[in-house]
């Protein structure tokens, strides 16, 4: 079972630029992070963009979507940023047969205390072992995308009753 990671961008891969006083999406960082935890299952990454989710489109969604739906692999990790990764996942529904999850994280990975290692290996567990659909793995949670909303207060996803949004 080989898996396809999808990168597109978000805080989990921000860069500090010192000159700017800026954070800016940089280099995908999930090959390194898979690399020091050691993980030994077949994987294959690929850049589909390096944007900051609050700056995703529709015609990035879409790009996304098309991205997903013609490869050939059943089991997918998407890396995403926080703030718009439901509506990537809500628009992704409509791709058969294919496990789909995404994940990202609240700060930076290359942060000494950042959640993105331990986000990321739920989401490969998770692709692993979970029916065909899309998901979200974030705060060693698995959510439904129809029923998950970010909580900026807390700093962390939560589930919420379908009808709530």
């Amino acid at each position: 079972m080989k898996i396809k990671i999808f990168t597109v961008g978000g805080t989990i891969d921000k860069v500090y630029f010192d000159r700017k006083s800026t954070y800016e999406v940089g280099e995908p960082k999930i090959g390194e992070i898979l690399q020091e935890a050691n993980v030994n299952l077949a994987y294959e990454i690929s850049s589909l963009l390096h944007k900051d989710s609050l700056d995703m489109t529709d015609e990035d969604r879409r790009f996304i979507f098309d991205g997903v739906a013609s490869d050939e692999h059943r089991r997918i990790v998407l890396t995403h940023g926080t703030d718009t990764m439901i509506q990537t996942a809500k628009q992704l529904k409509t791709i058969p047969d294919k496990v789909m999850v995404l994940t990202g994280a609240m700060e930076p990975a290359r942060f000494k205390y950042s959640d993105a290692a331990f986000n990321i290996g739920c989401a490969i567990v998770a692709v692993q072992i979970l029916d065909p659909g899309v998901y979200i793995a974030m705060n060693g949670r698995i959510f439904d995308p129809d029923r998950i909303r970010k909580n900026s207060k807390q700093n962390w996803f939560e589930e919420v009753s379908k009808n709530s949004g």
